[in-house]
């Protein structure tokens, strides 16, 4: 008996519905790998929480304050945190090396710029953290790259947390799940912010409060750490 082959009809019309198959499951996969990356990113922020926890118990139930103005950006305030997370460094601004797992912990896996710029850390903390709440009401630059003259850090105390569930303590500099590329100075786009409590939430920039300079920014939280950044 002849065996009868595929007709080039049929086999169009295969090719068609698995090009139609593919085309839904394909960004099916892609939201799920993300969501995976996000909650990899989640996890490493929980993890950043309880050093600062760590370090507060250590130092008088206060935050890390180096003296530098500028200990928010990645690059600074890690190294204060470095003995918490079996992280060491060669020198003060070179890249930390794990010392028994994997230094990505400061980065996100969905962050897209380049490792070095900034420093190998994804994530930047509040600088209401090491400022008292006077000195965040008369921050004028949302990006903190421009302060006040003679501003000079002050330690800030855990007790003066007054809402440690609705205050951000550390947060991705970018959205790298959402919308994409937007700072946590802007209104677009979404990111993952730990909390004073050590909680972590996946939070819309919409539903940040607006601080002292009316953008969603964890660094001038109108009240400082007497205040909240979310209901």
């Amino acid at each position: 008996m002849r065996r009868r082959g595929f007709t080039l009809i049929e086999l169009l019309v295969v090719i068609a519905i698995v090009a139609v198959l593919a085309a839904i499951l394909f960004p099916v996969f892609a939201r799920a790998r993300e969501k995976g990356r996000q909650a990899v990113c989640g996890s490493n922020l929980r993890q950043l929480a309880q050093a600062v926890a760590l370090y507060a118990g250590d130092y008088d139930e206060s935050f890390p304050n180096t003296g530098n103005p500028f200990l928010f950006a990645g690059r600074y305030w890690r190294w204060p945190l470095q003995p918490y997370l079996a992280l060491r460094g060669r020198a003060a601004g070179t890249p930390l090396v794990a010392a028994d797992y994997d230094p990505s912990i400061l980065l996100c896996p969905s962050d897209s710029t380049p490792a070095t710029t900034y420093d190998q850390t994804s994530y930047a903390y509040a600088a209401t953290f090491y400022y008292d709440p006077q000195q965040v009401a008369g921050f004028s630059s949302a990006s903190f790259w421009t302060l006040p003259t003679g501003t000079t850090p002050r330690t800030q105390a855990l007790a003066a947390v007054t809402a440690p569930a609705q205050k951000i303590l550390l947060g991705e500099w970018l959205d790298h799940h959402a919308e994409r590329r937007h700072s946590w100075w802007s209104w677009g786009g979404a990111r993952n912010y730990a909390f004073a409590d050590g909680h972590v939430k996946f939070q819309p920039s919409q539903r940040v409060r607006p601080a002292t300079d009316g953008l969603p920014d964890p660094n001038a939280t109108v009240g400082g750490l007497a205040g909240q950044d979310v209901d």
